[in-house]
């Protein structure tokens, strides 16, 4: 009889310690998009500014979302942030299409690379032609972005 209970306790146990290590301490993994698959780190060249906060990031967002809106097609991604803080961007591809792999996913962000480029703070700063998405990203006190088509991968840069 204890044989058999065990044996009816035990796969879900071991369910449990195989899902636990793949979602780590990330609560949003499971639920925004799938657990992490791949990761890197960028080493930016900028600097967080003395006036970034949570509501510069979340302002950031809103302006990133609103812009989108006002397109005449569909957004092709969901771009939103995370944490206590608002420390962390993501970004899930909506449409199938542009973020079903990895280098597509880049791409999206080689074109926030050229909005961000095109901006009147890094104008100000006289960086348009050095900086990247990533080190906007930081600029604003970001300190991670993750990526994913919302179906098989998600992708983390960790922002240094």
């Amino acid at each position: 009889m204890l044989f058999r209970v065990l044996l009816s306790v035990l796969p879900p146990l071991l369910a449990l310690i195989v899902v636990a290590p793949a979602t780590g301490n990330d609560r949003h993994a499971g639920y925004y998009y799938p657990p992490i698959t791949s990761d890197e780190v960028y080493r930016a060249r900028s600097r967080v500014m003395d006036n970034a906060d949570r509501a510069m990031r979340i302002g950031f967002i809103v302006a990133q979302t609103e812009a989108q809106r006002k397109r005449i097609y569909p957004p092709r991604y969901a771009i939103f942030t995370k944490g206590d803080e608002a420390k962390k961007l993501i970004i899930v591809g909506l449409d199938g299409h542009s973020f079903n792999t990895l280098y597509r996913a880049r791409g999206v962000l080689a074109q926030l690379t050229a909005s961000a480029r095109a901006s009147a703070l890094f104008r100000n700063f006289a960086v348009e032609d050095l900086f990247t998405f990533f080190d906007l990203a930081r600029m604003l006190g970001f300190k991670q972005i993750t990526v994913s088509d919302g179906k098989t991968y998600s992708h983390r840069i960790h922002i240094k």
